[in-house]
C-alpha cells in the first residue's frame, strides 16, 4: 500500500478520498486554485499545494502543475476523484513517466472508453447491446443531419469525450437540429476541449440504470450491482439509488455480465461504471458509455454493499488482487444539493455560506463550511445526501427527512425541489424515467415566498434593537411604541410591504395574522415553528424545513407604498457566468424572443433573449466578458415607447 497520495480534486470528492486516506494511514496531499485556499479539503489534508488561479484549464486541468505537485511533495500515487482530468489519458500516462501511480485505469482503458464512438465500437465487438445510431468519427454537420434523417426523430446529441450531460442535446424536429448541433460542438468544445459529436436513436420512456464494477491488474473483475439513475435535470443526476426498483434478479445477472465483458474489452483495473439505457416497457437494455473513473453517485452502491470503492480502488492500484465476496442489504438512496435555482430553469446560483447544518442521522459527503464563497468557477454542487434503509420506502423516508433538517443560508440551492421530487407518487413508486422531472417541473418547484414567511421576517426586524441605542428605552425601540397604543410599522421586504404592530402583523393587501417572535440560540421562533436566520447586509437569510429565502429589506417605511414601473426592457444576466456569445449590435431591430446572448456558467449554457419587440439601444457586454447576476447586458427600448 502507499504511504502518501495526492489527489487531484476540490470539493466533496477531495473531502471523501482524504478520509479514505486518513482511516487507512496514508499521509494525504491536496492541490487548490486561488478560490479554493480555504477550502475544507485543503484544511483535511496532511499537506496542500496551490497549483493556480481559480480557472480550472490554469490549475486543476494544468497536468503539469499536478505532477510537479505530486513530485515535489513525495507522492507515490495520484488520485483524480472524477471531472477534471480523471478520465484523461495524457494525464495517466503523464503520471506513468514521471513514476507516479494513477489510481484508476490505464491509459489504453481510458482511450478505448472515453471515446463514446470508440466505446461502442469495442463493446459491441465483446457482444455488448448498444443503441442504434451512427459513431463515425470527425461527422461533419450534413453528415449528422443525414444520419438523423436516417434514424428517424427524436434523436439524442452527444458530445464523444466526455459526458455529465455536457454538450448533449436532444432533437425533436429537423427545423432544430442544425442549431442543437452548434450549441452541442460549443458545449462540448469548452468542456472537453473536443466537439467530435456522435448521433444515437432516442429511447422512448428510457430507464438510466448502469453497473458499477471493480477490476485489478491481475485480469479479474466484478461487479457490484447496480444503481437507478434515471431521475435527472438537463441530463444531469439528481437521485440515485440502489439497487434499481426496476430490475428483477434475472436482468440484474445479464447485465452485470454484460458489464463484465465490457471493462474486460478494454483490460480495465480499478472502479467504473457501465452505463445502460434501458426500455421501460420491455426491459431491453443498450450500452451508453463507460465513465472510467469513480462515480458521482458511488456512495449509495457502498452502503447496499459495505465496500469501501476508493479502498478498492487504491488497493488495486497498489497491485493488490481483487478479493471481495458481494451481496446487497437493503436499499440506498442519494440526493445531489446544487447551487441553483429549479424555479429558473436550474440556473446556477452562488454566494457566502453564512449557515450551515448537516444532518448526523444519514451519511453526508460535502465540502462545505460556513464562509465558503460559491462561485461560478466549478460545477455547482455542493453536498451528497445518502440514506439507507431495510426498505426502499424507508430510505426514501430518512433521506426525506433529512433533508429537511439541512440548514444552508447564504446560497439559494435545491432542496426544497429534492424534497417535492422525493414525495412524487411515481418516485414512490418507482415508475421512473429520464423524462419524469421536466415533464412534473411545474409541480416541484415554487418562486414564490410563503406568506408565513413575510411574517418572520417582519417579526425578526421589529425585535432587533436600534444601532445606536441599548434597545431597552420604549423611545428607541423600531416597533412602533407610542403612549396609549402601537402604531403600525412598515418595511418594504423584496418589493412587498409588511405591517407589524406589537403581534399584528400585515402582509401586502392580506388581513392581520397574530403571531409572536423570540431568539433561540441562532434561530428565530414564530410561533410553533423554527427558522434559521443569517444576515448579509440589508439580506435576511431565514431557512425552516431544508428551505431557505433571501428577504432583502429595501427601505425604512412609514405608510409608503408602491413603487416605479420599469420602463424599457433592460435585458439581464440570469446567472453569474462569462459571456460566451454576442449574436445582435446597438441599433438592431430585435423581437421579443429573439436570443441576443450566450451566458455559461459552471459548464451551463444559457440563451438570454430580447424582452419586448422593439431596437436594441444599448449593448454593454462583449464576447469574453464575466457577468454578474442580473447585470445588465443590453437595452431593448420598445416600439411603443
Amino acid at each position: 500500500m502507499f504511504d502518501s497520495v495526492l489527489v487531484a480534486n476540490r470539493g466533496e470528492i477531495a473531502v471523501r478520498v482524504i478520509r479514505a486516506l486518513r482511516s487507512l494511514g496514508i499521509r494525504s496531499v491536496a492541490v487548490y486554485s486561488d478560490a479554493d485556499a480555504d477550502a475544507l479539503h485543503v484544511r483535511l489534508a496532511d499537506e496542500a499545494v496551490r497549483i493556480g488561479p481559480a480557472a480550472a484549464r490554469d490549475s486543476y486541468l494544468s497536468i503539469e502543475k499536478i505532477i510537479a505537485a505530486a513530485v515535489s511533495t513525495g507522492a507515490q500515487a495520484i488520485h483524480p476523484g472524477y471531472g477534471f482530468l480523471a478520465e484523461n489519458t495524457a494525464f495517466a500516462a503523464a503520471c506513468a513517466e514521471a513514476g507516479i501511480v494513477f489510481v484508476g485505469p490505464p491509459a489504453p482503458a481510458i482511450d478505448a472508453m472515453g471515446d463514446k464512438i470508440r466505446a461502442k465500437l469495442t463493446v459491441s465487438a465483446a457482444g455488448v447491446p448498444v443503441v442504434p445510431g451512427r459513431t463515425r468519427e470527425n461527422m461533419s454537420d450534413d453528415e449528422i443531419v443525414d444520419a438523423a434523417l436516417e434514424i428517424g426523430f427524436p434523436v439524442l446529441l452527444k458530445p464523444s469525450a466526455g459526458g455529465g450531460g455536457k454538450g448533449m442535446r436532444l432533437v425533436h424536429a429537423q427545423d432544430t437540429l442544425r442549431e442543437a448541433i452548434e450549441s452541442a460542438r460549443r458545449e462540448a468544445r469548452g468542456s472537453f476541449g473536443d466537439d467530435t459529436l456522435l448521433i444515437e436513436r432516442f429511447v422512448t420512456n428510457p430507464r438510466h440504470i448502469e453497473i458499477q464494477v471493480l477490476g485489478d491488474s491481475h485480469g479479474n473483475v466484478i461487479h457490484l450491482g447496480e444503481r437507478e439513475c434515471s431521475l435527472q435535470r438537463r441530463h444531469q443526476k439528481i437521485i440515485e439509488e440502489a439497487p434499481s426498483p426496476f430490475l428483477t434478479a434475472e436482468m440484474r445477472e445479464a447485465m452485470g455480465a454484460a458489464a463484465v465483458d465490457a471493462a474486460k474489452s478494454c483490460g480495465y483495473v480499478g472502479a467504473g461504471t457501465v452505463e445502460f439505457i434501458v426500455d421501460g416497457q420491455t426491459g431491453d437494455y443498450f450500452f451508453m458509455e463507460m465513465n472510467t473513473r469513480l462515480q458521482v453517485e458511488h456512495p449509495v452502491t457502498e452502503e447496499v454493499t459495505g465496500v469501501d470503492l476508493v479502498e478498492w480502488q487504491l488497493r488495486v492500484a497498489s497491485g493488490e488482487v481483487l478479493d471481495l465476496d458481494v451481496s446487497l442489504t437493503g436499499h440506498s438512496v442519494e440526493a445531489r444539493v446544487y447551487a441553483e435555482d429549479p424555479a429558473r430553469g436550474f440556473l446556477p446560483t452562488g454566494g457566502r455560506v453564512l449557515a450551515l447544518r448537516e444532518p448526523t442521522s444519514v451519511r453526508v459527503d460535502s465540502g462545505l463550511y460556513e464562509g465558503l464563497v460559491v462561485g461560478s468557477d466549478y460545477d455547482p454542487m455542493l453536498a451528497k445526501v445518502i440514506a439507507h434503509g431495510r426498505t426502499r420506502e424507508e430510505a426514501l423516508r430518512r433521506l426525506d427527512h433529512a433533508l429537511g433538517q439541512m440548514v444552508l443560508l447564504g446560497v439559494t440551492t435545491n432542496i426544497p425541489f429534492l424534497r417535492a421530487l422525493l414525495r412524487d407518487p411515481a418516485v414512490r413508486s418507482g415508475a421512473l424515467d429520464t423524462g419524469l422531472v421536466e415533464r412534473k417541473l411545474d409541480s416541484l418547484t415554487s418562486a414564490g415566498i410563503p406568506d408565513e414567511v413575510y411574517v418572520a421576517a417582519g417579526l425578526e426586524r421589529s425585535l432587533e434593537p436600534p444601532e445606536n441605542g441599548s434597545g431597552d428605552d420604549p423611545w428607541d425601540q423600531l416597533s412602533g411604541w407610542r403612549i396609549g397604543e402601537h402604531a403600525w410599522t412598515t418595511w418594504r421586504i423584496n418589493d412587498v410591504d409588511v405591517r407589524v404592530r406589537g403581534d399584528e402583523v400585515v402582509v401586502g393587501a392580506g388581513e392581520p395574522v397574530r403571531a409572536r417572535a423570540r431568539r433561540e440560540g441562532a434561530d428565530l421562533l414564530v410561533g410553533s415553528r423554527r427558522y434559521a436566520i443569517a444576515r448579509d447586509g440589508d439580506v435576511l437569510w431565514l431557512g425552516h424545513d431544508g428551505a431557505s429565502w433571501a428577504l432583502t429589506e429595501a427601505e425604512f417605511l412609514v405608510g409608503a407604498s408602491g413603487g416605479a414601473a420599469a420602463s424599457g426592457g433592460p435585458v439581464k444576466s440570469p446567472m453569474p457566468g462569462t459571456v460566451l456569445v454576442v449574436r445582435a449590435s446597438a441599433g438592431d431591430e430585435v423581437t421579443a424572443g429573439q436570443a441576443l446572448f450566450v451566458v455559461e456558467a459552471m459548464k451551463m449554457e444559457h440563451t438570454v433573449t430580447a424582452p419586448v419587440d422593439g431596437v436594441l439601444a444599448e449593448v454593454h457586454v462583449q464576447a469574453g466578458q464575466q457577468v454578474a447576476l442580473n447585470q445588465m447586458l443590453a437595452l431593448v427600448v420598445s416600439h411603443e415607447e
